[in-house]
């Protein structure tokens, strides 16, 4: 029994980044040879154990051979007659088909280059800083497309093999990612959004033809113009990277950066005879999004966000220019009194919005901070005070609701006019 740590830790720790998880391989035992040991069994599709002291996961080497098409439909084998380099072969990307002999790692967990098992060239690639794939089975499991789109969101500066990418293609001109699960798209989709550079995991979907595919809403925008003095960059696609990048350099959340995703998709569909406007862009866009989340299953709180985002985000960048009234009657809408955290969220997107644009990166967006005033000015308006007074004269639910939102009013106009 040999033990072997694996993958993005090995990986990781070769490009000098901080290691998360590890993970290990464990080659020549069975099953029951590790629950003898004490190791807990955890896993469901595929023998993985809790190590008894340390607690991190240690896998049985495996084989994978596909049975059906998409992402289910995997016959797996586990014995001791699988070897480290079988378990290797299976794996997406030679930079994640590195092992390291446990017993080569020192007590501070660094290890030495030179002890890296590395069959398929993986140090090299890091090196030449490329993504390749390990082998031609890579074509079995159509989510190392998201993966490594994914990793292109980690890795900004690492560019895709040619022959991967070809690959990556094929698969898609064969209808494999036609066959993908609605939640691996959304989980895949998901943790490249949180990654430092979004953009790129956009830019490999579509140098591919997957984001056609998996995300025909989003795809739609490159190529389509907007008014150059609004949008110096012109390219709605290219403005949609932008407005990515700029949420992750904000540090923005996972709905925040949805939002942003999908605060525009409408001007896709802008009829050709008006552009570079979009007239009516932002209820497009909602009507759309509400297909993709639909569609993908999206959690309700990025659904939720996303939806507020593409119908105000222009009423909330022109809003400087608003009256007392009519802040008060966007911030109603955005409900953002019952939901005050959801509203700064909303606020950042639409500040992610409006500096992902071409020479505005560095730009103020005081739209923000005004709005949030607003708001606490609204929240210090006694409602209950309010409503029992009006009640006990008599008057109806929709006249308090009239009262209360003409005083909120006035409580906003008193603050700006000081």
């Amino acid at each position: 029994m040999q033990t072997y740590l694996v993958g993005g830790a090995v990986r990781d720790a070769l490009l000098g980044l901080p290691v998360q998880d590890r993970d290990w391989v464990v080659v020549g035992a069975t099953p029951q040879t590790l629950l003898d040991q004490g190791y807990v069994a955890v896993g469901k599709d595929f023998p993985v154990f809790l190590h008894p002291q340390t607690h991190e996961e240690v896998a049985l080497a495996r084989t994978e051979r596909k049975t059906a098409p998409g992402y289910h439909g995997f016959a797996i084998h586990a014995a001791p007659d699988v070897t480290l380099e079988d378990d290797l072969a299976r794996r997406d990307l030679t930079i994640n088909s590195i092992a390291i002999s446990q017993e080569n790692i020192r007590a501070t967990g660094q290890f030495d280059i030179q002890d890296a098992i590395d069959p398929f060239g993986g140090v090299q690639d890091l090196q030449r800083k490329v993504f390749r794939h390990v082998s031609p089975a890579f074509r079995e499991d159509p989510v190392r497309i998201l993966r490594l789109a994914r990793f292109a969101a980690r890795f900004a500066d690492f560019t895709v093999a040619p022959e991967t990418l070809a690959l990556m293609r094929e698969m898609v001109d064969s209808g494999e990612v036609d066959h993908l699960v609605a939640e691996r798209v959304w989980q895949e989709l998901a943790r490249g959004l949180m990654e430092a550079t979004p953009s790129r995991m956009l830019a490999v979907l579509r140098d591919c033809g997957a984001l056609k595919r998996l995300l025909p809403e989003v795809d739609r925008l490159w190529g389509v113009a907007q008014r150059a003095d609004y949008h110096p960059e012109v390219d709605t696609g290219v403005h949609l990277m932008m407005v990515l990048d700029m949420a992750a350099r904000l540090d923005a959340p996972l709905a925040v950066r949805f939002a942003c995703l999908g605060h525009d998709l409408g001007k896709g569909t802008t009829p050709a005879d008006i552009l570079p406007r979009h007239l009516g862009h932002e209820e497009r866009s909602a009507k759309l999004l509400k297909g993709l989340c639909e569609r993908l299953r999206v959690p309700t709180e990025c659904r939720e966000l996303a939806d507020v985002v593409a119908r105000e985000h222009s009423n909330i960048h022109r809003s400087a220019d608003f009256s007392a009234g009519a802040l008060v009657r966007l911030l109603e809408r955005c409900d953002a009194l019952r939901k005050p955290q959801r509203m700064a969220d909303i606020l950042l997107a639409c500040e992610g919005d409006a500096r992902g644009r071409l020479g505005h990166t560095e730009a103020l967006y005081p739209q923000r901070q005004r709005l949030l005033g607003v708001l606490a000015v609204m929240q210090t308006v006694d409602t209950k005070k309010i409503a029992n007074d009006a009640m006990s004269t008599g008057a109806s639910g929709q006249k308090v609701g009239e009262i209360i939102h003409q005083a909120r009013v006035a409580a906003v106009q008193a603050a700006l006019a000081g």
